[in-house]
């Protein structure tokens, strides 16, 4: 069984929903095109990401605006998964990820990991998440982390456990260059996770990283699809949008969990009972 994926690799404006939407509605329609039954954009793709104190003036509610209307007519032909500001019931304010299918809003990750460590300040801005959950869709059941979120081996393992055999990561990483090296580190660094969770997890890893300037930052893409067996099968440009096309082949999945049984044997009562005592 395969399933045709595409990953939106785009710039946006800062503060602009409006305009922002109708790039997301270009670029969902060139993937319907191609034929493609889900489409990842980046991390706050709907909004741009330097928000600061606009965060509030961008916020959706999902359940209770028409915002996303054209968004659930075009999920009921592909699985869209989108980043943005949502609003919750409380009228916290969140970075989270929307994924839309049938019609519907099927999920919402809320970003558990907001950093505000060198440049970064999103906990100022954002409440974080407290839950991480895989969910099923039409092309298999899937988790979805924003960012940060990749940074913490947790939750990659948490979603793997709960079934996920696709991890789609949205990102909005800036551009770093490590002392003279022309090497871009950022890239590089970020690969190596993805590969390695890819491999022992025995999941595809999607990433969508954005692009363009905002606020004096760039953001450097590199967006790709990683296969169970720790490959790169597709890799977006660097530095400019990009729409790039794989598939996810559960064969693929099934041939690296039966070849190396390191995830299958995997132990989540024992990772429980030791937490426990080490949490005492």
């Amino acid at each position: 069984m395969r399933h045709k994926i595409a990953i939106a690799q785009i710039d946006c404006v800062l503060g602009d929903l409006k305009r922002n939407i109708e790039k997301h509605i270009n670029y969902i329609q060139q993937a319907i095109k191609e034929k493609a039954e889900l489409i990842l954009f980046p991390e706050l793709s709907l909004t741009g990401y330097t928000l600061r104190d606009l965060n509030i003036d961008v916020a959706v509610n999902p359940f209770k605006s028409n915002v996303f209307d054209e968004f659930k007519k075009l999920s009921k032909e592909i699985i869209i998964i989108a980043g943005g500001v949502e609003e919750g019931e409380n009228y916290g304010i969140y970075n989270s990820a929307f994924v839309f299918e049938d019609g519907d809003i099927k999920h919402i990750h809320r970003k558990i990991y907001p950093p505000t460590y060198g440049m970064f300040e999103e906990m100022r801005y954002f409440s974080n998440g407290d839950s991480v959950r895989a969910f099923n869709t039409k092309i298999g059941r899937i988790g979805v982390l924003i960012c940060e979120d990749l940074w913490h081996i947790s939750l990659p393992y948490l979603l793997a456990i709960d079934g996920a055999v696709v991890i789609a990561g949205l990102a909005a990483s800036p551009t770093r260059f490590a002392g003279e090296s022309d090497e871009l580190t950022n890239y590089k660094v970020n690969s190596e996770h993805h590969r390695t969770y890819a491999r022992l997890l025995s999941v595809y890893l999607l990433f969508s990283n954005r692009v363009g300037y905002e606020d004096g930052v760039n953001f450097w893409g590199g967006s790709e699809i990683v296969n169970p067996d720790g490959e790169v099968v597709a890799l977006a440009k660097f530095f400019e949008e990009d729409l790039i096309f794989g598939e996810i082949d559960y064969n693929a999945i099934k041939r690296a969990r039966q070849f190396s049984r390191h995830f299958i044997d995997e132990n989540p009562h024992f990772v429980e009972r030791e937490l426990r005592r080490i949490l005492k």
